[in-house]
């Protein structure tokens, strides 16, 4: 799943969904792998949304337009379906020492119900996936991509002892209430889900049942995931779409949201090329981790802390009305190739285009005026300090 006005977030923020942004199935000559379906697809269906493949599913990217769908959560709750990406539970002896081997996150410190943003690395400091993990007493309750689900299981139990098991909970659906009006509307439904704070989590009783909810989200916006039982989420999400303040989102305003938050999407703005220090996510290493190492890629990530990286990401405020997309080459002003854009699109709050990409360290500093080339077409930019659009987390006891 931040703060607040670098290049990037600056806490643990990205309880990342993931958006729709191309096509997640396969690569360019990959055989066509047939899709699935999750446990609302009849939900989405009936109530008009227009449907795409995405991480292996059908999936819904809009109901009644991205635009609308977009500026709705900003100002009241957006219910969106994430069931597609992976809930684990990670358990044995000494599991968090273990993870602390292929993560940078102090998973000994971890205090119980609070998400932590980590990310899952290779030997040489490259991102496999980033992820949300919380501490429930002896165990770890993981939520990672959903393209990347079934290689992070396979990476996990590669790499971790034979005594810590790692369970995919299939069981589950995972649904998301994002936006200002988001508390007020579960706390109707589930009575005590509002006290949670920003980056808190806990079990609440509903109908008989469990569910997990984190007051956590990909939008910048306040909001809950929330854990339930796949044979219970249609009920749950009736009963949630019931509520005047509530519309069904789809994976389109999904991905603008979280552009506009300045909140990277895995495959396109990480993968294993980039590093945790490349992508400004300092914050998901702590004192004792940079102190002690010991984690994947560990050698080359402190050194990038200490010396800097080669490449940062960074936002980009894009002139004229036409957006870029991922893929554009930056370029200086003698024309070389100094980075790339790894996502871009029209923001419906700001009513401009906006970007977010990788360019050499040098030319990182806000301000900084390139250029984009796209299809052979030029575009003035300044380098922008993300997020685009305020984020609007609830913390306890700041004030209002």
């Amino acid at each position: 799943m931040s703060r607040e006005v670098h290049n990037g977030p600056t806490d643990e923020t990205q309880a990342r969904g993931t958006p729709y942004s191309g096509d997640p199935a396969g690569g360019e000559g990959a055989e066509p792998q047939p899709l699935g379906t999750l446990p609302l697809d009849s939900w989405y269906r009936a109530r008009g949304a227009r449907m795409v493949p995405f991480a292996g599913y059908e999936m819904p990217v809009q109901y009644e337009g991205i635009i609308a769908e977009h500026l709705w959560t900003r100002e009241n709750a957006g219910l969106f379906d994430v069931s597609h990406m992976g809930q684990l539970l990670v358990h044995g002896r000494g599991v968090d020492v273990a993870l602390e081997k292929l993560m940078p996150a102090d998973f000994q410190a971890a205090p119980d119900m609070k998400p932590k943003y980590s990310l899952l690395l290779d030997e040489d400091g490259g991102i496999i996936d980033d992820l949300m993990a919380t501490r429930r007493g002896d165990d770890f309750y993981i939520v990672v991509n959903g393209a990347t689900k079934h290689g992070d299981i396979v990476e996990m139990e590669r790499r971790l002892p034979g005594e810590v098991v790692v369970d995919h909970m299939k069981e589950q659906a995972l649904l998301a209430l994002q936006g200002p009006r988001a508390a007020e509307v579960l706390e109707t439904i589930v009575p005590g889900a509002s006290d949670l704070g920003f980056m808190q989590a806990g079990p609440f009783d509903w109908r008989g049942g469990k569910l997990w909810i984190s007051r956590s989200g990909y939008t910048g916006e306040d909001g809950f995931e929330i854990s339930v039982p796949a044979a219970a989420a249609a009920d749950l999400a009736d009963a949630l779409a019931a509520h005047d303040l509530v519309k069904p989102i789809g994976l389109g305003a999904r991905d603008s949201l979280r552009l506009e938050a300045g909140l990277p999407l895995y495959g396109h703005d990480l993968d294993r090329r980039t590093t945790p220090v490349m992508a400004g996510l300092n914050f998901a290493i702590n004192k004792r981790r940079r102190a002690d190492g010991g984690f994947a890629g560990a050698l080359r990530i402190l050194a990038e802390l200490e010396n800097g990286p080669i490449e940062k990401r960074v936002g980009f405020e894009v002139d004229g009305r036409q957006p870029v997309r991922e893929g554009a080459l930056v370029l200086d002003g003698e024309g070389n190739e100094v980075g790339r854009i790894t996502s871009g699109g029209f923001s419906p709050s700001l009513q401009r285009p906006i970007a977010m990409g990788y360019v050499a360290t040098a030319l990182s500093g806000a301000g900084t005026a390139l250029k984009l080339e796209q299809r052979s077409k030029l575009f003035d930019v300044r380098v922008a300090p993300m997020p685009f659009v305020p984020h609007r987390y609830h913390r306890k006891g700041a004030s209002a």
